[in-house]
């Protein structure tokens, strides 16, 4: 019997298993993916067996992540209903998925964890919003999801409701911030600076920036009056950003974000 199972291997479980594996033995861990050929590649990187169907990979642990996307998630319960049992911890980590969702496919009893890490993971730094329903995990079991998710990054306890919020805040945004590097190095560029150079001054800046936030607990808003001297280059581009909206166009990719997000829980109810 293993502890921690993984079904699926892309990007998302493939980091969350390399975070597991910095305070579990390969030993303790299993995992499934549907490409045999990256199976075996992550085997011999890692040394974690890999069980050749679903639900082998569900029979040997105790912990079970769902790291498969939404529109797998069907086939994935299909292979594991008749496995599972009141003694799992099923984790999944699918947008659109409620736990209530999964207790209709698994059964009322069944523990379930619903989570919603985000792509820096896989360089351990990713953020993680999780939740479950009260008085279902052992303080054992709520102690090492905990565990997991803190892993690769940050991890935070947050009310179901909050889920969608969370998909906007962390889940979706790394895209944002991408964009934002990748602009912010094409202004560099236009006035001279090489490629490579400019995605390293705005990708560390944006990194340090984000890091004053969380070491120093200041509110953004003053951190940002920090920069801005009086009369100073910094307060015009601020101006500049004001005046072409980019704060709004931020929260109105919240927004959509957040729209789409209801929609596809509204269409798997629905289709259910």
């Amino acid at each position: 019997m293993r502890k921690l199972g993984f079904i699926g291997m892309g990007n998302m479980g493939y980091a969350m298993m390399k975070g597991a594996l910095a305070k579990m033995s390969p030993d303790e861990v299993i995992f499934s993916d549907a490409d045999a050929g990256r199976a075996g590649t992550i085997h011999q990187e890692t040394g974690v067996s890999f069980a050749y169907s679903n639900a082998e990979c569900a029979n040997q642990v105790k912990y079970l992540v769902l790291a498969v996307k939404p529109q797998f998630y069907d086939v994935v319960l299909r292979n594991i209903e008749n496995v599972v049992t009141d003694e799992h911890v099923i984790i999944s980590i699918a947008p659109s998925v409620s736990i209530r969702d999964l207790k209709n496919r698994l059964g009322s009893s069944r523990k379930i964890v619903r989570a919603m890490p985000n792509t820096p993971a896989l360089v351990g730094e990713g953020m993680a919003g999780i939740c479950y329903e009260e008085n279902m995990l052992t303080q054992e079991e709520e102690d090492f999801v905990m565990a997991l998710f803190s892993s690769f990054g940050r991890a935070r306890v947050v009310d179901e409701k909050l889920m969608n919020a969370v998909t906007c805040a962390s889940g979706s945004s790394p895209a944002y911030v991408y964009l934002f590097i990748e602009a912010l190095a094409d202004g560099a560029v236009k006035y001279g600076m090489p490629r490579q150079a400019a995605y390293e001054f705005a990708a560390q800046t944006v990194k340090g920036a984000a890091q004053m936030v969380l070491e120093t607990g200041e509110h953004p808003g003053k951190l940002k009056d920090m920069v801005c001297s009086p009369g100073g280059t910094t307060i015009d581009a601020v101006e500049a950003l004001e005046e072409f909206g980019f704060r709004n166009a931020v929260m109105k990719a919240t927004d959509r974000c957040f729209e789409k997000c209801t929609a596809m829980q509204k269409k798997k109810t629905n289709d259910q």
